[in-house]
């Protein structure tokens, strides 16, 4: 496993396993296998609904794989419902208990809507309290993030946004590293539109290049543009195979080959698209 060091100083994997939309019933086992197989960061969120089976998982492997709390990099969000100071601290410790920890590894705020600024005032305080080793935002444009950067105490480490071969994000990406913010890719395989990049022609070609699947190459694009990913998969085989891209390097060449394949447009809304306030509250 490779790391970034965040802003402050704090050890991130670059690879790690995302929860998103995996049922509550597989979520401990996935959480469970993937540790097994060497993933140390788990992605998880308050709106995933998901955050109890997580823990379990965690408790899992550390009585039986003998893996150490302090070895495991824990990701949760707090959502746009939990905005507001008191609403989100509360919400938090919510959060470490049903995760089964006492204290986050990064704590991100979800979405870029309603109070949240009284929410990442609140991530600072339990940040300075050592509740929290790191705090971030997710889903923020640059203006956003720029904005909540230059008017807070603490800086956040991260900015999780969509990002994949599809929408590569090369301008975001400049503006995090002006602001010393770590990029981290949410889908980083298209989700939805995976298959379109497991088929492309160019990735395929890559692929044969290096002996790797598609998936690899894919996640492999974003880990050498210094951006931390976090797959999602239900089966073991896979977690191994998206964790398997550290050795190789793609040639300056084939990094040109895959940046034609950015529609520069997400697969969902724009962030300043207003249809955003509604998804996000339909998540209720």
């Amino acid at each position: 496993m490779e790391y970034v060091t965040l802003n402050n100083g704090v050890k991130m994997p670059m690879v790690g396993f995302g929860v998103f939309e995996i049922p509550q019933e597989e979520t401990a086992r996935c959480v469970y296998d993937a540790l097994d197989v060497g993933y140390r960061l788990i992605d998880t969120a308050q709106a995933y609904y998901n955050e109890e089976q997580v823990g379990d998982g965690i408790q899992m492997a550390i009585q039986k794989l003998g893996i150490r709390r302090e070895d495991i990099f824990l990701t949760t969000k707090v959502w746009v419902t939990e905005f507001g100071y008191e609403k989100t601290k509360a919400s938090v410790l919510e959060s470490m208990k049903k995760l089964q920890v006492d204290y986050l590894d990064l704590v991100l705020i979800h979405q870029c809507l309603s109070d949240y600024y009284g929410a990442y005032h609140a991530l600072e305080d339990l940040y300075d309290e050592e509740k929290i080793r790191a705090i971030g935002i997710s889903n923020f444009s640059a203006e956003r993030m720029a904005d909540i950067a230059t008017f807070n105490r603490v800086v956040p480490a991260v900015n999780q946004v969509e990002t994949h071969l599809l929408w590569q994000q090369y301008d975001l990406h400049d503006w995090m590293e002006k602001y010393h913010i770590q990029h981290e890719a949410w889908g980083p395989l298209a989700q939805h539109r995976m298959k379109e990049i497991l088929v492309n022609p160019i990735v395929k070609k890559i692929a044969e290049n290096h002996g790797k699947t598609p998936a690899q190459i894919a996640l492999r694009q974003q880990v050498q543009r210094g951006i931390v990913v976090i797959p999602k998969s239900t089966h073991k085989d896979r977690m191994r195979q998206n964790l398997d891209v550290f050795d190789f390097t793609l040639t300056e060449a084939e990094m040109k080959e895959l940046k034609t394949l950015d529609e520069k447009k997400s697969m969902w809304a724009a962030y300043d698209d207003p249809m955003i306030v509604q998804y996000a509250m339909s998540e209720e």
